[in-house]
């Protein structure tokens, strides 16, 4: 085949893949000038087309006529690898929806990148689609190039894949899914016999979230112990913070407040130095939420918290952590007295959650609940605790529920319907794993 034919072969192989690639089929690409058949033609190299109708049929198929002639083009790739430095700056400063629209654009002319820009550029959009709350597509994502064999188990980038994949089911409220993936990840370091590094210890972190978040409140101590450990050995203060900020958790899970308090505090000045504004936000907010669960009377620094948390999830958090600033706030002002400022915050948490997390968005309405109780606006409130009974009936039933459950059962309580709070505390005890007894219990002792 002589060298014009080849050339002739090269544009067709490439315009037809551009075409099949943005679902076109020929007739999309015909014109008064230029037929079906003449496509046809082209495409099969059996046609060497003008200049004119090259331009024609790169604009259609959304090209350069550079592009269909040798398979280059220099502006074009520049310019999509500026779309992927985009989607990153955007990630970073909160922009999501416009950094998944870049990183899409980007890998909707992936055949113009390398490998390595494809690859960032699927990140970034899994990244982007994590913190949309679109975690079903975040999920499959972060499955894909976690599960690349170009991804070295043991590497940063693999770590770091095992921690996102570990969140995104977490949060995806699949627990099980969750400790599965963190548990393997672990078991393939050990295996391996690396040094653990900062990823390392994340992944050992972002597991013990998973284990509080599945109740599993052993397991997530025994890591806390051994992550602590070589955290203090080998960590950076970034690293040590996330333990310690974990350990919390599960402190305050274990009813050690003043612990949590603690560790939560060692955690703010270890990472008081990065560059992670979200972090720090998330982190003072934590720290609001165990003073206002130790019942402290220094409103003046929860309120004081809890503002720095506004101010950086606002720049840099997903609509679910505004919203449970919003809750915080809610929480304040009830201990404030001001039962409108507590309805008015309640509301925008709602407004935030919009169906999503319906464990915090049931518990923001026993607080709205609470408040209309306060005001002496009993029939709206009960109907606000209605609404709490029926989006926990939509929940997985776990110690979260199960704590939601209780709490709405304590404001019935407070203002004198006990037959409704009884109802509650009987979801709450089957929540956390103890079902209604058939017959009268006895007593047993278990065999030592």
């Amino acid at each position: 085949m002589d060298q014009s034919q080849s050339g002739t072969n090269g544009i067709g192989q490439r315009l037809r893949e551009l075409r099949q690639k943005r679902g076109l089929n020929q007739q999309d690409l015909a014109s008064a000038d230029i037929s079906v058949s003449y496509v046809s033609l082209i495409e099969t190299g059996k046609r060497a087309p003008s200049e004119t109708v090259l331009k024609a049929l790169a604009e259609r198929v959304g090209c350069t006529v550079d592009y269909l002639k040798t398979g280059r083009d220099d502006a074009r790739v520049k310019e999509l690898e500026l779309k992927v430095a985009f989607g990153d700056m955007a990630l970073r400063n909160g922009s999501n929806g416009e950094a998944l629209q870049s990183f899409s654009e980007a890998l909707a002319n992936a055949p113009l990148l390398g490998e390595a820009m494809i690859h960032r550029a699927k990140l970034g959009q899994a990244l982007a689609f994590e913190k949309l709350g679109r975690l079903e597509a975040a999920i499959q994502l972060f499955t894909t190039l976690y599960e690349d064999p170009a991804t070295v188990p043991g590497s940063a980038e693999w770590a770091q894949l095992a921690v996102a994949l570990c969140r995104a089911y977490r949060d995806a409220g699949d627990q099980m899914m969750s400790v599965e993936v963190g548990e393997r990840a672990m078991k393939r370091l050990d295996r391996l016999g690396l040094d653990f590094t900062d990823d390392h210890i994340q992944l050992g972190s972002t597991l013990i979230s998973c284990y509080y978040h599945r109740g599993d409140l052993t397991q997530a101590q025994l890591l806390v112990n051994r992550l602590t450990q070589l955290a203090e050995q080998a960590g950076s203060r970034v690293a040590r913070g996330s333990v310690y900020w974990n350990a919390a958790q599960v402190a305050n899970s274990r009813g050690q407040l003043a612990e949590a308090l603690a560790l939560t505090e060692r955690a703010l000045v270890l990472m008081a130095e990065t560059d992670n504004a979200r972090h720090l936000g998330i982190l003072k907010l934590n720290c609001a939420v165990y003073l206002l669960d130790s019942d402290s009377s220094d409103l003046d620094r929860v309120e004081s918290l809890l503002g720095d948390a506004q101010e950086s999830v606002l720049e840099g958090g997903t609509a679910v952590e505004q919203a449970k600033v919003e809750i915080g706030f809610t929480r304040l002002a009830l201990r404030q007295g001001t039962p409108d400022s507590a309805i008015n915050r309640a509301s925008r948490a709602l407004g935030l959650l919009r169906g999503e997390a319906r464990t915090d968005s049931a518990f923001a309405r026993v607080l709205l609940a609470q408040a209309q109780f306060e005001k002496g606006e009993e029939q709206a409130a009960a109907e606000t605790l209605r609404a709490v009974e029926r989006e926990l009936l939509q929940s997985p039933s776990n110690r979260n529920t199960a704590q939601v459950w209780r709490q709405a059962g304590d404001v019935w309580q407070a203002n004198g319907h006990v037959a409704e709070a009884m109802a509650l505390y009987q979801r709450a005890l089957t929540g956390a794993g103890l079902p209604p007894l058939q017959a009268p219990a006895r007593m047993t002792v278990p065999l030592s």
